[in-house]
């Protein structure tokens, strides 16, 4: 019997009935997330599916319609019912499966709970309608929403053993998180501006006249917003191959789901920087068939061997 298998024999019914909810919960609002998910053996697949189900309570607390000092006390209230997890005081048979759930998660698999006391800050300062002056702030609300999940996801993965340059992983997750964010912030553009939120730093939009705001199907005139996005593109390119280091350190079925994520993030990043002004008509995103085809190649390691192989020439030639 497989250790995956074994494990699920041996769950108890309520903590198994807590991650089939979890799973439900990922399955229903995050596609991109669940497309790459199924990748991975049931037992990771069940604890990426808790901590999803966490954040995403924490997400829809910061986007819901209650008044920002009740969204406040309920994110406080959230922060605390996770330090109850950290302590072990979560019974098998409590009435919060998500909660039930992300203790087995942490019991079998060595996550770092307080970066998830991290994405309740960074939902925080959402509430708080915080702005960003330049990159190296936003970078660090980026970090508490995004790379923390990278990290979170990290415990779960693990490193293959020997891996070169293992002890860099996090440093990697993280700013794999850091690119899926900022590819996040450039497709919700006017969205984010239609509930009152700008994200991308002020030095850059009055770099190229965007100042004014995104309330409309068209930019503002006089601004370079075609310039803007471009800029912003690069930058997350860059994080994007500075994340994928990571590809070659984790197992293939972990590199596959990791590899299936973010490259579909970072095909809707190259989507968007061919026409950058689509993200003011709508949201952008990729058809079906396409997220098959980045699942595929991801499964294939062909992602992994490439930077892989970049990797081992560039350590020949330092």
């Amino acid at each position: 019997m497989s250790r995956t298998v074994e494990a699920t024999a041996q769950m108890s019914a309520p903590v198994l009935a807590a991650y089939r909810y979890c799973e439900t919960v990922t399955g229903q609002q995050a596609r991109n997330f669940a497309y790459g998910i199924r990748l991975l053996p049931a037992d990771k697949r069940q604890a990426m599916s808790a901590l999803y189900a966490f954040s995403r309570r924490v997400d829809d607390i910061g986007d819901g319609a209650l008044p920002p000092d009740a969204k406040g006390q309920r994110l406080e209230d959230t922060r605390a019912l996770l330090a109850r997890i950290k302590d072990g005081r979560i019974a098998e048979d409590d009435t919060d499966p998500v909660a039930v759930a992300l203790a087995d998660t942490a019991r079998r698999f060595p996550v770092p709970l307080g970066a998830l006391d991290e994405l309740i800050d960074g939902v925080l300062a959402d509430v708080r309608g915080e702005t960003y002056e330049t990159w190296d702030e936003l970078k660090v609300y980026c970090r508490c929403v995004a790379g923390a999940i990278g990290r979170l996801s990290l415990g779960v993965f693990g490193t293959v053993p020997g891996a070169f340059d293992a002890e860099r992983a996090p440093e990697y997750a993280d700013t794999l998180g850091l690119a899926l964010q900022l590819t996040n912030i450039l497709r919700d553009v006017r969205e984010d501006a239609g509930n009152g939120r700008t994200y991308l730093p002020a030095e850059d939009l009055a770099k190229f006249g965007c100042s004014a705001g995104f309330h409309g199907p068209v930019s503002p005139p006089g601004a370079d917003f075609a310039g803007l996005v471009q800029f912003e593109v690069r930058r997350a390119r860059a994080l994007f191959a500075e994340g994928f280091r990571l590809l070659p350190m984790l197992d293939r079925r972990s590199g596959a789901c990791v590899a299936a994520m973010a490259g579909i993030y970072h095909r809707l990043l190259s989507r968007i920087a061919d026409d950058p002004e689509a993200v003011l008509r709508g949201r952008v995103s990729l058809p079906g068939r396409e997220k098959a085809f980045v699942a595929v190649r991801g499964l294939s390691g062909l992602d992994a061997r490439a930077i892989g192989r970049r990797q081992a020439v560039s350590r020949r030639r330092g």
